[in-house]
């Protein structure tokens, strides 16, 4: 099984994100999966603290990069006739919350993208799927907290989260479906969350009863 790995900075080489299926060799330029999953948060600002560059950096990487690539690849597999989309979006695609307006807004982007993309395309064989996680821990926190190891690790303190593979699993459950079956939005969250900061810290027990 071969494998192809091209580095690309999607928030500084938008031009390169949109020519991406040209500059692929010709046994890797059928392109019939496309998971867009790269995206980020800084900082915990409040709408009237956000700065430019930070509003910037989300949204170009977050929205800006997945269409544009998206467009890219979605224009092969309609000429093919086959191919499924899937856009890693959030919780917060779906909930807001107070300190995270401008990734709350990309990921409400992914989402809205995401509908209407599966709309466009309603008349050909292709797929398009959400799927749209709670907290799962990854670098995505120390990201966030620029670095900051400490407050990543409190995102999590007594907490079970998801995991990277909890995620990995559902997107290989719905393309693994049969051609007629679109998975059109997967919302997952952990076990002891409700809503995006609506976490109930009760440990690796998950709230069970001391006696079982």
């Amino acid at each position: 099984l071969a494998c192809l790995v091209v580095t690309c900075d999607v928030a500084a080489e938008l031009e390169r994100v949109a020519n991406l299926p040209s500059e692929l060799p010709a046994e890797f330029a059928e392109i019939d999966i496309l998971i867009n999953n790269a995206g980020l948060a800084l900082g915990r600002s409040s709408a009237d603290q956000n700065t430019l560059a930070d509003i910037h950096t989300i949204l170009t990487t977050n929205v800006t990069a997945a269409l544009a690539l998206a467009s890219a690849v979605l224009r092969g597999m309609r000429a093919r006739g086959r191919g499924h989309l899937v856009n890693v979006g959030s919780i917060a695609g779906h909930h807001t919350y107070a300190g995270g307006s401008v990734y709350i807004a990309s990921k409400h982007a992914i989402t809205a993208f995401t509908s209407a993309a599966r709309h466009d395309l309603a008349g050909t064989p292709l797929r398009v799927t959400a799927v749209s996680p709670g907290a799962v821990e990854t670098e995505f926190s120390l990201v966030r907290f620029g670095g900051d190891a400490d407050k990543a690790k409190a995102v999590y303190k007594d907490f079970v989260c998801l995991r990277a593979d909890d995620i990995a699993d559902q997107i290989v459950y719905a393309i693994t479906r049969p051609a007629h079956v679109q998975i059109a939005d997967i919302v997952c969250l952990a076990t002891n969350q409700s809503g995006p900061m609506d976490i109930a810290r009760v440990g690796p027990s998950l709230g069970a009863p001391d006696s079982l």
